[in-house]
């Protein structure tokens, strides 16, 4: 009997061993969007369309001022009622100006924010495809937050993964010209 228990208990031992090992493994995510070629790519895209877009807005400001500065040095020679429809006016075109700054500077962050969303998907997609070619069970996001409080060393392949995807990247800013043309 004794014999009979060890002998399963041996083939149960043997049965637990030969089970396939989960691999697990977790990358920063903070790391992975932030060092991505493409995302620094876009980025750069996007800060470059910010201030040529910002200049352009001085621009007009400026020229506004100068019509304001203009109306204020000629006013005391205008009637009540020349100074009334000027100051209307003026009023209407500053109007007109900061709604043109608003609905300008919206696009422009609803633009970045679809794209910068899309390359975030990228990146979920190819930690997705890259555990599975590697075999891996789980790979787990960390971040800011530490989702992960600790994990063994060597379980981080955040580095590894990075390579991989800019390596997949080729870096084009014809990718950035089509991507911000589709709407």
């Amino acid at each position: 009997m004794k014999k009979i228990a060890v002998v399963i208990l041996g083939a149960i031992t043997l049965a637990s061993c030969n089970q396939e090992q989960e691999k697990t493994a977790y990358v920063d995510n903070t790391v992975l969007i932030q060092d991505f070629k493409e995302m620094k790519e876009t980025e750069a895209y996007f800060n470059e369309r910010s201030e040529k877009l910002q200049k352009s807005l001085d621009s007009v400001a400026l020229a506004f001022q100068k019509e304001v500065q203009d109306y204020q040095s000629q006013s005391a020679s205008m009637s009540s009622s020349q100074r009334q429809e000027q100051e209307q006016m003026l009023m209407q075109k500053q109007q007109v100006l900061s709604r043109q700054q608003q609905v300008q500077s919206g696009q422009l962050r609803e633009e970045s924010d679809k794209i910068i969303d899309s390359l975030i998907t990228k990146v979920k997609d190819f930690v997705a495809d890259y555990g599975k070619e590697k075999g891996y069970t789980y790979i787990f996001g960390s971040n800011e937050s530490a989702n992960i409080m600790y994990a063994k060393e060597g379980k981080d392949i955040t580095t590894e993964v990075l390579s991989a995807l800019n390596s997949k990247y080729g870096g084009s800013e014809a990718t950035l010209e089509e991507a911000s043309t589709e709407k």
